[in-house]
């Protein structure tokens, strides 16, 4: 008895060993999405009060998890039984984000800044019901990133067995969002503790030029943040669509892949931009 419950302890340890080993590959082939994930969702989760920051991060990462939860197994039965889903699945999800990309972008330029007291009003009017907009469009974007992740972590580990496949995926899972999110924590707060050591030290000393520091670099951290986190949203759709639609794939081949990529999430989101433009002006020409 005894020795059967050691050998099942051995053959525990030694699957958890495979497990860490595989995750770590997984984890390395997937950094790129990660920092991408990173710059898109801090951009998302900034911009609200103080008080609701950590609350509106809350929401986000569990969402997050859920989405995880979601994905995960889906992502597992559909590459032992359908695999064509996942690339079709993932190729949706790339117009989705070259068009919140592009979006962006076009508002930007296009679009007129609103004036003082119009920003006021909006604010007192739909104080809330923006907060919530912004979750889900941060869960949303969160959701296309984490199939793209587990994804790429699956398909690191396709030649082991399905043990070490699902803990490995669920381990890349985790740590992404924890990862992610805890590190967007820290810059969402920045300020708070730069005030704090501010408080704290009377506003003198090297504690006090600290807390000035971390006060003045929130809101260029948050700009930078908004640029690149435009610019993953387009770099990893076109991503997607050159590694899932072969003819994109052998298309330029002496182009830059990053170029390639640029150029796809551009032209992918203009056209979605230009459709739903003309859809919404379709629907609200037949209301009238």
């Amino acid at each position: 008895m005894a020795a059967g419950f050691f050998a099942i302890l051995d053959d525990i340890a030694a699957l958890m060993d495979d497990v860490s080993v595989a995750a770590k590959i997984a984890t390395k082939k997937t950094a790129g999405i990660l920092g991408d994930d990173l710059a898109v969702n801090a951009e998302k989760a900034t911009g609200f009060l103080s008080s609701r920051e950590l609350p509106v991060l809350w929401a986000i990462t569990k969402g997050s998890f859920i989405n995880k939860i979601i994905i995960v197994p889906i992502a597992l039965l559909l590459n032992a039984f359908f695999p064509i889903a996942i690339k079709v699945a993932l190729v949706l999800g790339g117009l989705y984000l070259a068009y919140e990309g592009v979006e962006k972008i076009v508002e930007y330029f296009f679009h007129r800044p609103k004036e003082g007291h119009e920003v006021v009003a909006e604010i007192k009017q739909e104080d809330n019901e923006a907060e919530k907009i912004k979750i889900k469009s941060a869960v949303t974007t969160d959701f296309i990133l984490s199939v793209e992740i587990v994804i790429i972590a699956l398909g690191s580990v396709l030649e082991k067995s399905l043990a070490i496949q699902i803990l490995t995926v669920s381990v890349v899972a985790i740590l992404a969002t924890v990862g992610v999110y805890g590190i967007v924590a820290v810059i969402v707060r920045m300020d708070d503790a730069g005030y704090k050591l501010i408080k704290r030290s009377n506003d003198k000393g090297l504690l006090a030029g600290l807390g000035h520091l971390l006060v003045k670099s929130l809101p260029v951290i948050i700009r930078i943040l908004a640029v690149v986190g435009t610019l993953a949203l387009i770099l990893v759709s076109g991503g997607i669509f050159i590694h899932n639609i072969e003819f994109l794939h052998h298309l330029f081949p002496k182009m830059a892949s990053i170029v390639k990529e640029l150029l796809a999430g551009l032209v992918a989101g203009l056209i979605m931009v230009a459709i739903l433009t003309a859809g919404k002006k379709a629907i609200s020409f037949f209301k009238k």
